[in-house]
Parts: structure tokens; sequence; C-alpha cells
């Protein structure tokens, strides 16, 4: 097994600025400006269990950095994705932990090996690639491993 490095918590939230209001009243820091995502423009190969959806996918996602620790909240606002689907099946919350890898194919190799299911897979315009895998389970959290582009 190779090196995992944590990289984020992923927060689903169906108020993205409400629920940066709120985390930044506590004192926990200030969010980095918005980003807005989409399937088409964002990534390429980009897949809900094994298929490219026939929507256009979005989600708005701003991130807060806490020492060595990085919180990502997403608000899902159009078609079907990890995100939606989560925040319709468990509601607000910490949907997922995801994980920098070096060797994201040997990685997903090993973890379908062992019954694990890729539920979600892209990769970016700039050359990262991320596996969503399906580890609800235990604790109802989803692991994200992402394999960064080649510098």
């Amino acid at each position: 097994m190779g090196r995992w490095k944590l990289h984020h918590l992923g927060i689903e939230v169906r108020d993205l600025d409400r629920a940066v209001e709120y985390f930044e009243s506590l004192g926990v820091g200030e969010f980095q400006p918005e980003v807005q995502w989409d399937n088409q423009t964002y990534y390429t190969d980009y897949k809900m269990r094994g298929k490219s959806p026939a929507t256009t996918v979005k989600n708005r996602m701003r991130s807060l950095q806490l020492d060595s620790l990085l919180i990502e909240l997403f608000q899902p606002i159009e078609g079907d994705s990890i995100h939606s689907e989560f925040l319709k099946s468990s509601g607000e919350g910490l949907s997922t932990i995801a994980f920098y890898v070096d060797d994201l194919e040997r990685e997903t190799a090993r973890l379908v090996k062992n019954g694990f299911k890729v539920i979600s897979s892209a990769r970016t315009q700039k050359g990262a690639a991320f596996n969503y895998f399906d580890t609800r389970r235990f604790g109802n959290v989803l692991i994200e491993l992402i394999q960064p582009a080649a510098r």
C-alpha cells in the first residue's frame, strides 16, 4: 500500500453562504473566495458510477485552511453529483475524507480488489485525478483519493 496523505475534509451544505457565515462566526478563520465548477469546463472524463452524466453538474465550494487541515464546504447547485446524492441521503455534514496518493491507479485497484466501489471519478483540466469510494458502511463517510497533477 502506498502512503496516503490527508488532504481535506468535505462537508455538504444546503446554503454555502449561511454555512460560511456560521463557521466564521465561531472564529475558526476566514474562508477562501468561492469556486464554482462544473463537469463540462473544469473536468475531463467526469463520471458517476462509471457513466458520464446526461446533464451539467455544478457545485459551489469554499475552503478554509486550519493549520495543516483543509476543510471544503460544498453546495450542489445543478445535476447529480456525489455531493447532491450525499445531501439527499444523509443531510448536511461531513461527507468525505480526502487523501493525496502517489499512484491513484494502484490504490484504486487495491481498494476495488477489497470490495470497495468507485462511485465517482474525474480528471481536472490541470491534470489532477480523483476517485470517490463508497466507504459509508462505518461512519457514513466517503473516501476520496486524489493524485495531484504532475509538476
